[in-house]
């Protein structure tokens, strides 16, 4: 029936697992079933032949407290990482090492994203804020023969709380360091028998906390206001059929990401100060104007009409974003050749905007799903895409300019079209098989021109330059999952994935667009999936192969963005992952994970550190003083940029009855090993290690928990990227957040 989870929606203190019990409860009655929807129907976590991973109610709960945005799920499950060199506002994903370091705003990703079955595309939409959740969802490797877009990579899956009898009222509201607020809320209620309403909403604050020197008073940038709310309405005109009405907006204002000038001591990767000595998280040094605003908007609509044997579902979806941000590259003041400079060296000031003043998302999803259990089962469906988005990007002669010297104009369409089908059986031996496969046809066009430049070496304007790319592409997957008794059960996959070709216009500093061809993966995994009592345990290895691996050279001497080729990327790894309740009131969890992603290309060149950097691959052309040409050095070998080798999560959640309510503590950490920045290797524009936790001390009832937290409590300061252009401009991680929070249930 189409109404058999319509109006039973997951209450939003019990995410994720569907588990009203309490953490006692469930101490004595062992773990139950964790329900998913990564296959589009709701299944065992344990039952599905391919490598997914939830986050945790708690882990999430910690997370949004201390004002954290998307980002802050980086590593909360193996292998997946989240960063951005535009703050808030642009996330790129990475899973299994396979990612997009582009900074450009119609780069494309390996890594989907889906919010209520609707695939956000470009970046400012893949960071609309996660609040008041039912589960999520992290599926690795190649996907796209059973709903949405193909993606090589995996996808990183969010459904919210629908409307319904059983979806819970919830208020909550945090303070904490710097003034940092966060509010989040959920209401639903019945309008009529068969109409449900639900509304709710987000808002995070923070002052600005970092004091620029050089600009007047104190504490001058990394505030931000973000708000983002939801509505939607569920009629069910009879037990046959669905309909969901969605409408969601974001606003954000704050800075854009805060650059830091030599960050990075020349011979290490030490993070250094403003001046020279001990660095201090809260001071920079900078000359240029700083500020972002992003807005978000979405319609949609999910129908569901049950025809007996099977369902058919329609999910329409409209999302429009704009964006304006503008940020000191170069990350500090004055220049060589100006009476100041610093922090360090600078050679030249740079400044920069770069604006989405339209972007328009439509897709269109048409799907069947049987409705046996047992059996033959299978899906079929038609997934849509259309994209048009307009690009501005500006560059200007001083820090404080009002009025650029040159100017880029980029507008790209795009289509794709998706035709996929996946038949399953389930053997009385206890397998299941499953096989799909994938139509893909994309197409593109991008119009790029330079109409204003008024600097003399960069060669003037460039008139209107159009950049085609189109491709059709097969794609494919077979799995199976063996049943061995009644706690284990094995699985493996084989999964052919494929990603588009991508063009690149962004011409400020250069006169010629770029085009990547398509890239191909594929994917092998097998995995063993235990569940006892108290013990749950899940073990993947994997290794794929990715042919015509799409990279983006960024930065260097000439500040290129490029695209470009590898011949091949091969990947291997492990994932583990546990979650143990040994004793009454307690429970465990870890991850870890083993990402290798390294070139294979003999051959692939890209060009040098811009700045005053050792770089560590071999030199194949060498730095040209006459001319000024850059040096070229070869990348075989390298491991992926953002890709590291190791990652480690685990938590530990303990509750003790008190009274009408339990005491409770959560902490939860997350460690990474080393990262380069860029597909170069380079002493200092490499991080060697991250680690933050948190913790969390409470006491809750079924109507309220009131709280105190703490976020990165360490204070761990780590790079998480870098700016190649003109000196060892980085940035670093989110500071140490303390505050209290309550909130009531209703």
């Amino acid at each position: 029936m189409a109404t058999a989870t319509a109006f039973a929606a997951t209450p939003a203190a019990a995410q994720v697992t569907g588990d009203e019990d309490s953490v006692l409860q469930d101490a004595e009655e062992g773990f139950g079933v964790i329900v998913i929807t990564a296959q589009r129907r709701e299944e065992n976590l344990q039952d599905v032949p391919i490598s997914v991973a939830t986050v945790g109610d708690d882990t999430l709960a910690a997370i949004n407290a201390g004002g954290a945005d998307i980002r802050g799920l980086a590593g909360r499950v193996p292998s997946l990482n989240i960063e951005s060199s535009f703050g808030r506002t642009f996330p790129r994903f990475y899973i299994r090492g396979l990612g997009n370091t582009d900074f450009d705003l119609n780069a494309s990703q390996p890594v989907s994203l889906v919010y209520d079955e609707v695939v956000l595309e470009n970046p400012i939409l893949k960071g609309f804020p996660v609040f008041d959740l039912d589960r999520v969802e992290v599926l690795r490797g190649p996907q796209g023969t059973l709903f949405g877009r193909n993606t090589p990579a995996g996808i990183v899956k969010f459904d919210t709380v629908k409307p319904g009898l059983t979806a819970e009222n919830y208020a909550k509201a945090s303070w904490g360091s710097y003034n940092s607020i966060t509010a989040e809320a959920g209401v639903g209620a019945m309008l009529a028998d068969n109409v449900a309403v639900r509304v709710s909403g987000l808002y995070q604050h923070r002052d600005d906390w970092i004091d620029n020197l050089d600009a007047p008073g104190e504490n001058n940038l990394e505030g931000y206001d973000d708000v983002a709310a939801r509505v939607q309405l569920l009629v069910e005109p009879n037990e046959a059929s669905s309909l969901r009405l969605t409408g969601q907006l974001r606003s954000q204002q704050g800075s854009a990401r805060v650059f830091r000038a030599n960050l990075f001591e020349t011979g290490s990767n030490e993070l250094v100060g403003v001046d020279g000595g001990e660095f201090v998280r809260s001071q920079v040094r900078g000359d240029g104007l700083n500020f972002q605003e992003l807005d978000n908007y979405n319609l949609s609509a999910h129908f569901d009409y049950d025809l007996g044997p099977v369902t058919l579902y329609s999910i329409t979806s409209y999302w429009a974003g704009q964006l304006f941000s503008r940020g000191d590259i170069d990350g500090g003041f004055g220049a060589s050749f100006l009476p100041d400079m610093g922090p360090g060296f600078i050679p030249f000031p740079a400044q920069s905007q770069d604006n989405i003043p339209s972007l328009d998302q439509f897709t269109q999803e048409l799907r069947i799903a049987s409705n046996n259990t047992d059996g033959l089962g299978y899906q079929a469906g038609v997934f849509y895409f259309n994209e048009k988005i307009d690009i501005e990007s500006f560059d200007f002669a001083t820090p404080t300019d009002l009025t650029p010297v040159a100017i880029v104009d980029q507008r790209q369409d795009a289509e794709a079209l998706g035709l996929f089908g996946s038949l399953s059986y389930a053997f009385d031996s206890g397998l299941t098989l499953q096989a799909g496969a994938r139509y893909n046809l994309d197409d593109k066009t991008l119009v790029a021109e330079r109409p204003l430049d008024g600097r003399a070496f960069f060669g003037g304007p460039v008139p209107a330059m159009t950049l085609e790319a189109d491709d059709e592409v097969l794609t494919w997957d077979v799995s199976g999952v063996y049943e061995v008794d009644d706690q284990i059960n094995l699985f493996a996959r084989v999964a052919k994935g494929y990603r588009a070709p991508s063009l690149q216009g962004r011409i400020l500093f250069d006169r010629d667009m770029s085009r990547a061809d398509s890239e191909t993966t594929m994917s092998y995994e097998a995995g063993v999936k235990t569940s006892f009592d108290s013990v749950m345990f899940n073990l993947t290895g994997y290794m794929f192969t990715t042919d015509d691996l799409q990279l983006s050279a960024v930065g260097g001497a000439t500040n290129a963005n490029l695209l470009l080729n590898a011949e091949e990327v091969n990947g291997s790894g492990i994932e583990a992952e546990l979650m143990a309740r040994p004793a009454r009131g307690l429970t465990l969890t870890a991850g870890v994970s083993y990402n290798s992603a390294k070139i294979d290309d003999p051959d692939l060149v890209v060009e040098s550190c811009g700045a005053a950097c050792i770089v560590l691959d071999p030199v194949v052309v060498p730095f040209n003083p006459v001319t000024f040409d850059p040096a070229q050095v070869l990348i075989d070998g390298n491991q992926l940029p953002q890709a590291p080798e190791w990652t480690a999560n685990w938590t530990l959640g303990y509750e003790h009855p008190v009274g009408a309510g339990d005491l409770y503590l959560f902490t939860d950490w997350y460690y990474r090993s080393k990262i380069i920045f860029f597909l170069y290797e380079s002493v200092e524009f490499s991080d060697d290690r991250l680690l933050e936790g948190g913790l969390r001390v409470g006491y809750k009832t079924d109507d309220f928990d009131v709280a105190v937290f703490a976020r990165n409590i360490l204070d761990d300061a780590s790079a998480v990227g870098g700016i190649d252009f003109n000196n060892l401009t980085g940035f670093v991680n989110e500071p140490r957040i303390i505050g209290a929070e309550i909130g009531v249930n209703f």
